[in-house]
């Protein structure tokens, strides 16, 4: 399996659109860039710091030409994917960003600590939009272009989805308290479907045509929080796991399909597929970046896909349930281990906690767009 060794910790990793270049964000504010072959083999492109402290979030835009960076010093940046120049940059917000999302070449978004999230004109950069419906951090992002709707998890337990186009600084949906960390989000079966990692280990599955309020299925069996996700294919999803595996699911029909990858003990930070679905790329606290080849991994979408489990999960991960869970059940599974909440080694990203929670989520005073016209361009 081909890696990146890094001097630092990497907080999030990105593929070009347009090109075999993969980027990641790291400890000292660093963005390092390197070009790669089919074989794996890469060669480093370039280096910039636009911060001088952590550079959490990354993503290209769709064009490949820039790439957009958050840091935990509040800053959002705009960087020549080339060269690695700085091309914008402004302290964007109050707390640490979290996650940055170029929804279209138009328009970027970003969420940081505090559940704010904010958008971005990309063609001059200036701040559009301001939404507050969430109360804790901004975990994750995924766009549905037949909607137009961003949606957004949070470890506040909700989601939502806001329509770009609506002149409001309101989501067009908030789903009900899950009572749990939703850490990540990744369009499944052709974006009619969607499924969400949690803090606890459950991968829960939305379907967008039976509404928002809440999932349509869970599958159990992680040992620890899923806090990456991303798609294979139109059914099949690789995911991140604090204990430091990434593992491959099929859902609907729910299958656990093996482990392709570990990072020994080290909790999974984020996952990248590369353009052409060949090269799944994944960072933790190991200070490397792996690169697990895909291509060829499954034979069809059947069931019958050609991978190898690991060792060292065959006894515990054997045993994911491949059924799926009563929406109102309380019930944990018997078979999957008590999730490990200790400490994360960093103390820049938004601390882990189990939640107690009462009363109604904060929802800040709406604020009116002075440019409407912009939204519709989208």
């Amino acid at each position: 399996m081909p890696e990146i060794k890094l001097r630092n910790q990497p907080f999030d990793v990105a593929f070009s659109p347009r090109a075999s270049v993969l980027c990641a964000a790291l400890l000292t504010g660093e963005i390092k860039a390197w070009t790669y072959d089919d074989a794996g083999a890469t060669t480093t492109a370039w280096s910039a710091r636009p911060t001088k402290r952590t550079a959490r979030a990354l993503h290209f835009s769709p064009d490949g030409n820039d790439i957009w960076m958050g840091g935990k010093s509040g800053i959002i940046a705009q960087l020549d994917a080339s060269t690695g120049a700085v091309k914008w940059h402004a302290e964007a917000h109050a707390a640490p960003v979290n996650r940055v999302h170029v929804v279209n070449p138009q328009l970027v978004a970003s969420g940081d600590d505090d559940g704010v999230i904010k958008f971005w004109d990309a063609r001059a950069p200036s701040q559009i939009r301001e939404y507050t419906q969430h109360w804790d951090y901004i975990s994750d992002f995924a766009y549905f272009e037949d909607r137009r709707l961003l949606v957004a998890t949070s470890g506040d337990g909700h989601l939502s989805a806001i329509d770009i186009r609506r002149n409001k600084a309101e989501p067009a949906h908030l789903s009900a308290d899950q009572e749990d960390e939703l850490l990540s989000v990744c369009p499944i079966k052709g974006g009619e479907k969607f499924v969400v990692g949690t803090g606890l280990g459950v991968l829960s599955v939305w379907d967008r045509s039976k509404g928002w309020e809440d999932g349509v299925d869970r599958m159990l069996g992680h040992p620890a929080s899923v806090d990456a996700v991303v798609a294979l294919s139109e059914d099949i999803v690789a995911t991140g796991s604090e204990d430091g595996m990434v593992r491959v699911i099929q859902v609907q029909p729910n299958s656990f399909l093996g482990v392709i990858a570990t990072h020994d003990e080290y909790p999974i930070e984020r996952l990248a597929l590369d353009r052409s679905a060949k090269w799944l790329a994944s960072v933790s606290h190991d200070e490397c970046i792996k690169l697990t080849d895909c291509e060829g991994m499954f034979e069809d979408d059947s069931g019958a896909e050609d991978v190898e489990m690991g060792d060292e999960e065959e006894e515990g991960d054997a045993a994911m349930d491949e059924d799926s869970e009563d929406d109102d059940s309380d019930n944990e599974p018997a078979q999957a281990a008590p999730v490990d909440w200790g400490s994360d080694s960093d103390d820049d990203k938004p601390q882990r906690k189990k939640k107690v929670r009462k009363g109604q989520h904060k929802v800040g005073k709406e604020r009116v767009n002075e440019e409407a016209g912009f939204f519709d361009d989208l």
